[in-house]
C-alpha cells in the first residue's frame, strides 16, 4: 500500500507543477474544477492501462518483475529530469488554457503513467483502490497547484517537475531493490 501512495504522490507533483504554471493567470473556480476534473481523470485512467498490463507482465517476469518496474519507474523519472534541466524556454500562454489544451495537457502528463502502472501491477494492486487513489492525489495537487501558481508564481511550478522527475527515480530505486 506505501507504495501505491509514494507513486500516486510523485505523480501529482507533476499536476502540482503544471496546475502552478496555470495558477499564475489567475483562473475562476469553475476553471480551476475543470482542470482538477481533467488532470485527475486522465491521471487515474492511465495506469489503469498500465496496471492491467503489469499484472499479467508480473506473473510472466517473475522474480524480475519488480527489477523491471523500478528501472522503468527510474527512466521515466530520469526522463522527466533531463527534460527539466535541459528545456529553459518560458512557459508558453499568457492567458487561462482552453479546454482542448488541457485535454492534450492531461494526456500528456499522464503518459507516463502507464509505466507507473506496469510497476504497481507487479504489486497485484486492486485497479479500482489504485485509480481512485491515484486520481484523488492528482485532484488534490492539482488545486493546490492552481491555488499556489496564483500566490507563488511560475518559479515552483519548474521545480515541482523537477521534484517530480526525482521521485520516480527513487521510488524505482526502492522498488527495483526490494525495499518494498
Amino acid at each position: 500500500m506505501l507504495p501505491l501512495f509514494l507513486v500516486a504522490a510523485s505523480v501529482g507533483i507533476g499536476n502540482l507543477g503544471a496546475a502552478t504554471t496555470i495558477g499564475v493567470a489567475r483562473v475562476d473556480a469553475r476553471l480551476r474544477l475543470r482542470i482538477a476534473v481533467i488532470f485527475g481523470l486522465f491521471e487515474a485512467a492511465m495506469p489503469l492501462v498500465g496496471l492491467l498490463l503489469g499484472q499479467s507482465a508480473a506473473d510472466t517476469l517473475g522474480t524480475h518483475a519488480k527489477l523491471v518496474a523500478g528501472l522503468l519507474l527510474c527512466a521515466v523519472g530520469g526522463y522527466s529530469v533531463l527534460r527539466e534541466l535541459v528545456d529553459r524556454s518560458p512557459a508558453e500562454g499568457s492567458g487561462p488554457p482552453s479546454t482542448t489544451r488541457l485535454l492534450v495537457l492531461g494526456v500528456t502528463l499522464s503518459v507516463d503513467n502507464l509505466a507507473i502502472g506496469f510497476a504497481l501491477g507487479s504489486y497485484h494492486v486492486n485497479v479500482v483502490l489504485a485509480a481512485l487513489v491515484i486520481g484523488g492525489f492528482s485532484v488534490a495537487l492539482t488545486l493546490l497547484g492552481l491555488e499556489l501558481g496564483e500566490r507563488l508564481g511560475e518559479r515552483l511550478g519548474r521545480r515541482s517537475e523537477l521534484v517530480s522527475g526525482l521521485l520516480l527515480v527513487a521510488i524505482g530505486i526502492v522498488i527495483a531493490t526490494g525495499v518494498f
